[in-house]
């Protein structure tokens, strides 16, 4: 789907809080890819990215209302997304918080080479890949939650300093700084640790089986391998005039955007079509 400019934004929303059921659909077309991928990052994992997302896509259905336009489309419902995500407690690590130190120690004195064969004759490629995706998204769970929110709005959504700060409440300045600070963080930990995307001896292919055994990989459920792959101009509108914060930019290749998935749109279409579209006009 084609992207819609800040100004045809503002006519579908002006349209959807008078009653225009097409243009409602084609704002949640149009943001809910965004949505997940943000879902997905903060939290960790498609299950909880999917759940995550249904409830932000219906806040800014039942919340059209109070947009005036004093911002970007875009930007209040990365603000909605952010809000609603930094506050989740019902995602797989609220209750288990990770950290750099403990990634750290489980890759250099897990017992690899302990564990039999639990592959089940999948692929062992496709499950390695499959694993330094999610390792990868999961390492994210390592940072505060600000610091993660940072993190995927500059690398990720490759926002400029000003609409990011603006999502996040704070200056540009202040986000610059931020932002390069937990780059930094996260290449020092790849560079030191990851043989995938730094200079560490970890290797996907040699902890497949660990993976299995710690119910960190599923081979009958490659969420990553499965998923369709989308480029971040598909999902947003991205301003390619981005500001030189760090020399990391393009360090960090595993943040790759997904399409939402099937089960998320549907849902979403069941409520659109179940629910009176007078719920779009209150405020």
């Amino acid at each position: 789907m084609k992207r819609k400019t800040k100004e045809e934004l503002q006519i579908l929303v002006d349209q959807a809080v008078a009653g225009d059921k097409k243009a409602l659909e084609t704002l949640v077309a149009q943001m809910q890819d965004m949505v997940f991928n943000l879902s997905l990052r903060m939290l960790g994992t498609f299950a909880d990215a999917e759940d995550a997302a249904q409830d932000i896509l219906l806040k800014m259905i039942t919340h059209l209302s109070s947009f005036r336009g004093d911002s970007s489309f875009t930007t209040w419902v990365f603000r909605i997304g952010v809000n609603h995500l930094k506050n989740y407690k019902k995602h797989m690590f609220a209750s288990r918080p990770l950290s750099f130190e403990f990634y750290g120690d489980d890759i250099e004195n897990g017992k690899t080479e302990d564990v039999p064969d639990l592959t089940q004759s999948v692929d062992r490629h496709l499950l390695a890949e499959e694993l330094k995706m999610s390792c990868t998204n999961v390492m994210l769970q390592c940072l505060d939650v600000e610091s993660r929110c940072i993190f995927i709005l500059g690398t990720m959504f490759q926002l400029d300093s000003c609409m990011a700060g603006e999502i996040l409440e704070m200056t540009p300045e202040a986000y610059r700084q931020r932002l390069s600070r937990v780059r930094r963080k996260m290449a020092d930990f790849l560079g030191q640790y990851c043989g995938e995307y730094g200079g560490g001896r970890c290797r996907c292919k040699d902890r497949v089986n660990y993976a299995i055994q710690s119910r960190r990989l599923n081979p009958l459920q490659l969420d990553y391998m499965t998923a369709s792959e989308i480029s971040i101009e598909t999902m947003m509108e991205v301003k390619h005039a981005m500001e030189d914060i760090d020399e990391l930019s393009q360090d960090f290749s595993f943040c790759r955007p997904y399409a939402s998935p099937e089960r998320t749109k549907r849902l979403i279409q069941e409520f659109l079509d179940s629910t009176q579209l007078s719920i779009v006009q209150k405020s």
